[in-house]
């Protein structure tokens, strides 16, 4: 089984691994162009095409997927099977057409919940106790294609975006590799999504980023949870806007309005949240500063 990868990011390059580990080598990798990055502006590979050059294997970068000379180079690999990861654009259907055994994609939540660009993150940012992978057949319509195979796996109460997000791509690794060998032998069962059934996970922009004080602090702490490391939940405290980190509900409840300053210490800052709740912020990050503890922010600055 000739198989042409397709993928983008670190989470692309664990399960191309994890393919390549289980006897499945890739006779091509495509991945988007280079792009300019920092503020030297020099151009930056993508963690795929670092892999696949360190690997050997013959790199593909088309600027586009629907012009003549791509969908010939596409063709010209000869695969009987396009698996896609973290790519970062819908394939058109000429594309979906070339390989025989069709165009799978492994995407990072259980289908049909969570479709879109950042699975993984809104899964913990809304508080969900589980999510996981899925392996699909690709269609038009954004990962609305027959299920081949799902793993689960839980999310921890306090559990950071970046745990979970590790957790994920060693997971999508192996259901990718154990999927690879039904494929190859036709035992393919797929499963139709049910579309009323779906939600919807876009790209996460500076909006999402901000926390509203008014919220419950249980949703406030899955909301800075989603958000850790990157890009970082943006709280206002005491007329100050940080990035927070690491928090932790108290049990406990205070009178003043939401937003305020109920208390600091040694563990941190102390939050009012909606209902009278309150939420302690751990770690922060204050404007133009590194990430650090709290309290150690504390021992240098003083909050009314």
């Amino acid at each position: 089984m000739k198989i042409l990868f397709m993928g983008t990011t670190d989470f692309a390059v664990a399960c191309l691994d994890a393919m390549r580990s289980a006897g499945y080598e890739a006779a091509a990798v495509c991945t988007k162009a280079d792009r300019p990055k920092n503020r030297g502006m020099k151009l930056a590979f993508s963690p795929v095409k670092e892999y696949a050059l360190s690997a050997g294997l013959p790199v593909l970068q088309p600027e586009s997927l629907k012009t003549p000379e791509t969908l010939e180079a596409l063709r010209a690999v000869g695969a009987d099977l396009f698996v896609v990861v973290a790519y970062g654009r819908l394939l058109p259907k000429q594309v979906l057409e070339l390989p025989g055994l069709g165009c799978i994609n492994v995407h990072g939540s259980l289908l049909p919940r969570y479709r879109g660009a950042a699975p993984i993150q809104w899964a913990v940012m809304n508080g969900e106790a589980e999510t996981g992978v899925s392996v699909m057949y690709l269609s038009e319509e954004m990962d609305a294609g027959d299920v081949i195979s799902a793993a689960s796996a839980p999310i921890g109460r306090e559990e950071s975006f970046g745990s979970v997000y590790e957790r994920m791509k060693a997971l999508g690794g192996r259901l990718l590799a154990d999927t690879l060998p039904l494929i190859q032998r036709g035992e393919v069962r797929a499963v139709p999504q049910d579309s009323t059934a779906a939600t919807y996970a876009p790209p996460i922009t500076k909006e999402h980023t901000l926390i509203d004080w008014s919220l419950p602090a249980a949703a406030i702490r899955s909301r800075i949870c989603g958000l850790d490391p990157k890009p970082g939940a943006r709280a206002h405290i005491a007329g100050t806007e940080f990035k927070v980190f690491a928090p932790a509900e108290t049990g406990k409840r205070s009178e003043l309005p939401p937003g305020s300053v109920a208390g600091t210490g040694k563990d941190g800052i102390e939050l009012v949240c909606g209902e009278g709740e309150t939420l302690l912020i751990r770690e922060l990050q204050a404007p133009g500063g590194k990430r650090m503890r709290a309290a150690d922010w504390l021992r240098g600055h003083k909050l009314p």
